[in-house]
């Protein structure tokens, strides 16, 4: 696997724990009873951004070294996965 091959799987690893790692923790104006003029309800008290980005690096880190050791290592690929479609080509 060369470096942006890499880089392309990271970033796109990293893209999805993002946006599963956003509503953790999140408490909104509401609920703090501490609505800014100008927001609605809804809308986060704190972001806490910094966290929320290492948290999702760190994730997806491990995600990555998973699917790393997985392909580079053991030498698993998508062809490796048992074909659940009949192969009609021979035909």
């Amino acid at each position: 696997m060369n470096f942006l091959t890499g880089f392309a799987v990271f970033f796109i690893i990293w893209w999805v724990t993002l946006f599963a790692v956003l509503p953790m923790g999140v408490r909104t104006q509401a609920e703090e009873s501490d609505i800014a003029p100008g927001t609605t309800e809804s809308a986060p008290h704190t972001l806490n951004m910094t966290r929320k980005l290492l948290l999702t690096t760190a994730i997806s880190a491990a995600i990555f070294a998973v699917y790393y050791v997985a392909t580079v290592s053991f030498g698993f690929s998508v062809d490796s996965l048992p074909r659940v479609v009949p192969d009609f080509s021979s035909r």
